[in-house]
């Protein structure tokens, strides 16, 4: 006779028809497992209505080095499931998985903080005549700055180190401006340069917050992670069990 279980599992059709599927950005990883280093940007977002089905896309940025040449490639759009994209609407222009020195992390970050801000292979911080520091990268490597968005952004050494001393493999950062808007993002300045189409097609980013709540309201029967909606900026959330992170720190501790 068999088990119980057994039993079961056959009555339910053991279970077949529940698969795991895998997102378009864990793919991108495995196809880059490779690679010692990369970072994965969320370069562009979209949503539409297909014959009365929501369709969620998404498109990356994938950043490497080639022979110490920084290579930079977009990716074609990708269906991604609702989940997935509400837990990512904030997350513009950010780094959403990266891998340093072999280290894979899926926890979401500015673009190249993992890899490029901080590390002296490619830059520097210099001092302003007021005392305060900024990150600059190298001549050879100020394309980096581009494919990452970063140029015309002030990348302050406090900052930056508030992110490797207290987020960095642990919780999502996204800065804070003085006038208390985030610094990276979806709703802040650095998103609107790093992918201006994506405004352009939206009309603004309160018309994609608009979008996304009337898909929240329209979808609020659907399973959804409790921080799937609204701003999740300055968030305690603990990344989940996926995302890895590593206490080493890029050209000494201090700053100023």
């Amino acid at each position: 006779m068999l088990p119980l279980a057994l039993l079961w599992l056959a009555s339910c059709g053991g279970g077949s028809e529940r698969k795991f599927v895998k997102s378009p950005l864990d793919n991108l990883i495995r196809d880059l497992d490779a690679e010692k280093n990369f970072t994965i940007i969320l370069y562009d977002m979209d949503m539409e209505d297909n014959i009365g089905r929501d369709v969620y896309k998404h498109r990356y940025k994938i950043i490497t080095m080639k022979d110490s040449v920084p290579q930079e490639r977009i990716t074609d759009w990708m269906e991604v499931d609702e989940q997935f994209f509400f837990e990512h609407q904030n997350n513009m222009g950010m780094e959403i998985a990266s891998k340093t020195d072999g280290k894979l992390s899926k926890v979401v970050a500015p673009p190249g903080y993992s890899n490029f801000v901080g590390n002296p292979q490619y830059g520097q911080w210099r001092t302003n005549p007021d005392g305060s520091s900024f990150w600059e990268f190298y001549g050879k490597y100020a394309m980096i700055s581009n494919m990452l968005g970063l140029v015309g952004s002030m990348i302050n050494r406090n900052s930056y180190y508030d992110y490797r001393d207290n987020y960095w493999g642990r919780r999502p950062y996204y800065g804070t401006l003085p006038d208390g808007r985030p610094a990276y993002g979806t709703y802040s300045p650095h998103g609107q340069r790093a992918n201006p189409d994506f405004y352009n097609r939206m009309g603004s980013a309160n018309s994609f917050k608009e979008k996304v709540n009337s898909r929240v309201t329209r979808s609020s029967s659907s399973p959804r992670s409790s921080s799937s909606s609204g701003s999740i900026f300055g968030s305690s959330r603990k990344p989940s069990s996926s995302s890895s992170g590593s206490s080493r720190s890029f050209g000494g501790r201090r700053r100023r």
